[in-house]
């Protein structure tokens, strides 16, 4: 029997905010390149962007709509730039809705309906990463099939002070990113034997000589997020998981509020993933992926 047969591609999409749109042109490349997921795991914006291609397909028309989803967010404001004053107003509980609302609504304008289960997903499965601040643990949207792909999204991407986080049944849940922002540990969790991740990390753009509150808390998160990613990808090297990651990045650093440079990220994600995949191995192309035989399958079945 083939050992690889029951292998499982699986694509980790990190988290970044506005950055994410560097993941949509890597992504690209990668389906240029013949890869085609068995599960897509997300975490904050990568879990936008694996919930779109779960609906959607990893295809070329999958990430066309992706693509464009990409260019209403430019147009929509989603995270505004005035973060101070958001920041007070939250914390004086002077807004009149939850920041989430105007998340949730382009959710929504974009195809995500409230009916939506996961069940419902064409494409490639996705697992959605958020956490529950009460009980201080990783939550999974679409493990079950049940579950809401619209409350999966706004759990995985409510990022104070923009987004409130989403208070469900004694759960306080928040950006998967508090605990997983690539979520390299969900996949393995999840089944992955081969991993694909795209991650959207830079410390070298964190200014370690700048002082004050706001260069302490952008140190003191990104300390907490490269020792979370080292931890994980030392669990899947102790688990003899291939993972193949590539750190995607802009310069001059685009802040994750900032989707001016959306078309820009585009490209630079594409250039970037094309230039990574010289150097892999051809065995990770050889995974064999039970989604594209059925594609294939399906097409020979509408072919007669």
């Amino acid at each position: 029997m083939d050992k690889r047969a029951n292998r499982k591609l699986t694509f980790v999409l990190a988290g970044g905010g506005s950055r994410g749109a560097l993941q949509v042109g890597a992504l690209r490349a990668l389906l240029e390149a013949g890869y085609q997921p068995d599960l897509l795991v997300g975490a904050s914006v990568g879990a936008v962007n694996a919930a779109f291609l779960s609906m959607h397909g990893f295809s070329a028309a999958g990430l066309d709509r992706l693509e464009e989803s990409w260019r209403v967010a430019a147009r929509s404001d989603l995270l505004p730039a005035n973060t101070a004053w958001l920041t007070v107003r939250v914390l004086f509980n002077r807004l009149r809705t939850h920041p989430y609302h105007k998340m949730r609504d382009f959710f929504i304008s974009q195809g995500v309906s409230p009916k939506f289960r996961f069940r419902d997903l064409k494409g490639p499965p996705a697992v959605l990463v958020s956490a529950d601040l009460n009980t201080y643990q990783p939550i999974y949207y679409g493990p079950d099939p049940n579950q809401s792909v619209l409350e999966g999204l706004v759990a995985s991407t409510a990022l104070p002070p923009w987004m409130h986080p989403l208070e469900k049944d004694g759960q306080f849940l928040m950006d998967g990113g508090v605990v997983s922002n690539l979520p390299i540990e969900p996949a393995i969790l999840y089944g992955a034997t081969d991993i694909i991740a795209l991650g959207l990390s830079n410390p070298a753009a964190v200014n370690v000589e700048a002082y004050g509150f706001g260069p302490f808390w952008e140190k003191l998160l990104k300390t907490f997020e490269e020792r979370q990613i080292s931890l994980e990808l030392e669990l899947a090297k102790a688990k003899d998981i291939p993972v193949y990651k590539v750190d995607l990045k802009i310069e001059p650093v685009v802040p994750i509020w900032d989707f001016s440079r959306t078309e820009e990220m585009f490209s630079a994600g594409y250039q970037q993933m094309q230039i990574a995949l010289q150097s892999w191995p051809k065995e990770i192309k050889q995974v064999p992926n039970r989604f594209s035989k059925l594609l294939r399958w399906l097409g020979k079945t509408r072919a007669h």
